[in-house]
């Protein structure tokens, strides 16, 4: 089966170059359905992989692929390592893109630059997949960069239009920032222990648990210099609070896009990682701590964003920022394996959501304002029920002594009785902030698909849909109520929402066993906590169905303000102003980086621009050499009369001033 790894690897990204260099040379068809086709072949490829660490017949391996770098004591070769942690990877990774690119087929069906747009899916895939696939830090951190160039090429995608090259920009500006720190993570890793093999380094991580070394003029500890430098870079990847203004304009790109970055790859490259280097955080408490708190303060702080945006693809955004939240205090209290396990189901319902949220802005001629929608449960109900089970997926419904519930009850419930049963301040902090947040997740879920599904159609009212709608005579001859009638999503974008759905409501229940309980399956990946999994099943049932109860209470909340009542929203918003408007515009960050970062930089910018080239090097340099020219040509001009009295003149003083030296 290992044999097959490289073509899981590599296949995209043939797929890539082939679409890309053929472009509009050949039928769009062509890019479509190469790149198409060679993910449902890495996916198909990837299963049997994790079934067999999931069925206990499978091992970890190291596929080698070339020697890369021999210089000094630096050497390492280019290798594909394959264990339980990469397996799960995998079929995240190539599921969700292979389900993406086909559903990009009905929903990027009219845009000219197809090809392209196929060319940047797949290259993203075989950046996402060299990631998880590294056996050293150098290979990751070239995955690393890679998905980092792709997203950027992805959400500048249509880059005749302004806002979506900003967030191009922005995102690939604030990623850089993390990956400073990520540099010197790998820098000072290899300094400590003279190599980047990730084997190496976890095999000889503990040794170095206590260890001192020089930074910045004091004597700190190695392991967690080295941690809180790492987790810098999965700070910026993985969108957490500080380096998380980047995510939410990334929604400017196709909604394709979104569902691909947010879902399976980009934004949990950095929970890969954690994990991944699981043991070395394991030596280093001050950074865990910090792992623990900045995750859940990500989370709480995401999902109030989340109850006020308008937006359908920023809500679920946010949405995402939380969730991740969720997976890093997870690795932060140790449970590494519950950590994974919300990555693996929080792929398949979120996919699920962002892309049937793309199935009703298409149907709503790329409306994104809840405010003009309503009413569609009836219009387009495929979309309905595929939304209805990601929702239920992420608000986590699901009864403990059922033992019954959908994705997100079995992954992130198990993340909340875990930070409880750590019995730490910083764990009940987490247990606290995870409780509230699934509060907040819950109506905000309910939120959108109350403004969504319910009520009345508001697009009827909405002169922005109706103006946008170009309709054949026969539609208009055949329209009645004088305004645009929603329409189900083709087959193609279809397809993937029921696979998805089906990922939604099942993943949870028949792996959350493996995943949270089977020391066996995460033998030699992670770094995995027995005696905490004892905790996280004893502790009270309270703590076990408080996920329930505030989704009740969301739901309620939700109801009564969307459906029973609409005016409470408005009045609400009158009565918080100051904490609704502190919400609305995002805690205010980026206005705060505005005038901390952007203004200063301007301003610096002009200064170099004004003094430095234009006062400085242009005016003592081309512009001045040609003002002495100018000046010099003038005085050059007095002795070009053009009469020969005045060239015989000259010539008689010339040679009256060389006797005279001459004599003297």
């Amino acid at each position: 089966m290992n044999s097959f790894i490289p073509v899981i690897v590599f296949l995209p990204l043939v797929a890539a170059i082939v679409a890309g260099l053929v472009n509009k040379s050949a039928p769009s068809v062509f890019a479509k359905a190469i790149t198409t086709g060679a993910l449902f072949v890495s996916c198909f490829l990837s299963w049997p992989i994790f079934l067999g660490f999931v069925s206990g017949t499978a091992e970890a391996s190291v596929v080698p692929v070339l020697t890369w770098v021999q210089s000094g004591d630096l050497a390492f070769d280019w290798a594909l390592r394959v264990d339980t942690l990469t397996a799960v990877m995998l079929v995240v990774i190539t599921t969700v893109s292979a389900l993406v690119h086909l559903y990009s087929w009905g929903y990027m069906e009219e845009d000219p630059d197809q090809p392209r747009f196929f060319a940047y899916l797949s290259l993203f895939t075989f950046a996402m997949l060299m990631l998880v696939t590294a056996d050293n830090l150098v290979q990751m951190f070239f995955g690393w960069e890679g998905v980092g160039l792709a997203s950027y090429l992805l959400i500048g995608f249509w880059f005749k239009k302004p806002s979506a090259n900003a967030a191009a920009i922005k995102a690939f500006v604030v990623n850089r920032v993390g990956d400073l720190g990520f540099m010197m993570g790998i820098f000072g890793t290899f300094l400590v222990f003279g190599t980047v093999s990730i084997p190496e380094i976890l095999a000889a991580a503990p040794s170095m648990s206590g260890a001192t070394i020089g930074f910045l003029g004091m004597r700190v500890h190695t392991m967690d210099v080295l941690c809180i430098l790492l987790f810098i870079g999965a700070m910026g990847k993985s969108a957490q609070l500080g380096l998380h203004t980047w995510l939410p304009d990334a929604m400017e790109g196709p909604t394709p896009v979104s569902a691909l970055i947010h879902a399976a790859t980009m934004v949990t490259a950095g929970v890969f990682m954690v994990c991944r280097l699981s043991p070395m955080f394991e030596t280093a408490p001050i950074a865990l701590a910090m792992v623990t708190f900045i995750g859940a303060a990500t989370c709480i702080f995401a999902a109030t964003v989340g109850t006020t945006q308008w937006d359908i693809k920023r809500v679920i955004a946010y949405s995402t920022c939380s969730q991740l939240g969720y997976m890093f205090f997870a690795a932060g209290v140790g449970a590494y394996g519950a950590a994974m396990f919300h990555l693996f189901t929080h792929a398949f319902f979120k996919a699920l959501l962002f892309l049937g949220a793309g199935s009703v802005i298409h149907a709503m001629h790329h409306e994104q304002d809840m405010r003009y929608y309503g009413g569609l449960r009836k219009e387009i109900p495929l979309t309905f029920w595929a939304m209805m089970a990601g929702t239920l997926a992420i608000t986590g419904v699901g009864i403990y002594h059922l033992g019954a519930g959908f994705a997100g009850f079995w992954s992130k419930d198990a993340i909340l009785e875990v930070a409880y049963g750590r019995g730490t301040e910083l764990g009940n902090f987490a247990f606290w902030m995870g409780t509230l947040a699934a509060l907040l997740t819950s109506f905000y879920s309910w939120r959108l698909m109350f403004l969504t599904f319910w009520g009345k159609p508001r697009w009827i009212e909405s002169e922005h849909i109706q103006h946008s709608v170009h309709k054949t005579p026969e539609e208009a001859g055949a329209d009645t109520t004088g305004g645009y009638h929603p329409h189900e999503s083709p087959i193609s974008m279809l397809i993937p929402l029921g696979v998805l759905s089906i990922g939604a409501v099942l993943a949870g229940q028949l792996f959350a066993p493996t995943f949270l309980d089977s020391a066996a399956f995460w033998a030699g990946s992670i770094f995995y906590n027995e005696d905490l999994i004892h905790r996280m099943h004893a502790v009270p049932y309270l703590v076990k169905y408080a996920a329930f109860i505030v989704m009740v209470i969301g739901l309620f909340v939700a109801w009564l303000a969307y459906i029973k009542d609409t005016s409470i929203p408005g009045k609400a918003a009158e009565q918080l102003g100051p904490v609704y408007r502190f919400f609305y515009n995002k805690w205010y960050f980026d206005e705060l980086y505005h005038y901390l970062f952007v203004v200063p930089a301007f301003w610096l910018g002009r200064q170099f621009w004004k003094l430095g080239d234009i006062g400085t090097i242009d005016r003592f340099g081309p512009n001045g050499v040609a003002w002495v020219i100018e000046k010099g040509s003038v005085g050059a001009k007095k002795f070009q009369t053009g009469y020969l009295y005045s060239y015989a003149l000259v010539m008689l003083l010339g040679l009256v001033a060389a006797i005279t030296w001459v004599l003297f």
